[in-house]
């Protein structure tokens, strides 16, 4: 009996030996790869850190360009943004005919325009021009809206309107659809282009 248990004690030993073995492997291998992660995320966080730095110089740039252009020169280049034309709520007839229809000329630049030619297409139910009339809106303020009324038609179901031209003698500007510019002009839609 003794014999027997002296095995199975050695055999517990020698099982024993191989875990603590394996546990010890197993812990090296684990505090290699938190070591490897560590300095992964290190590796990240300066990465981080470099392309902020990078995107912050950037930004200092692109703001020391821009204390440089014209507030003209900015708007102009970017009136889209700025200036728009849409109509308010119109009425439409039972059998077609458009009644009390409003043009609005919206301005969100800090000058007011003088000028603003609006083409408006009274448009049938097929999509077809029933017809096209032009309206100027006179006198826009800066950071404002003006409104003009449309005259009503006999036939068309919805309206369809953009801008013709815009003009703008405080802000040097002088935009027309027809008005192409020129490859390479970064202000064409200056009416006086500046001295170089």
């Amino acid at each position: 009996m003794f014999a027997v248990l002296g095995v199975f004690i050695v055999a517990l030993g020698i099982r024993s030996c191989a875990e603590q073995k394996r546990t010890g492997q197993l812990l090296r291998e684990n505090e290699r790869l938190i070591r490897e992660n560590r300095d992964l995320r290190n590796s990240l966080t300066l990465s981080s850190r470099t392309a902020q730095q990078i995107a912050d110089r950037k930004d200092m740039q692109v703001q020391a360009q821009a204390q440089f252009i014209d507030r003209r020169e900015y708007f102009r280049r970017n009136w889209k943004q700025y200036i728009s034309v849409n109509t308010g709520d119109y009425k439409t007839g039972f059998l077609g005919g458009i009644k009390d229809l409003r043009i609005t000329v919206r301005n969100q630049t800090e000058y007011p325009l003088d000028n603003a030619v609006v083409q408006v297409q009274y448009l049938r139910g097929n999509g077809g021009v029933f017809k096209t009339e032009q309206y100027t809106v006179h006198n826009i303020p800066e950071k404002g809206a003006l409104s003009v009324q449309a005259s009503n038609s006999r036939k068309g179901t919805k309206v369809n309107i953009s801008l013709l031209s815009v003009t703008s003698q405080p802000m040097n500007f002088c935009w027309s659809r027809d008005k192409r510019a020129a490859p390479g002009d970064a202000d064409p839609w200056a009416c006086v282009p500046a001295a170089k």
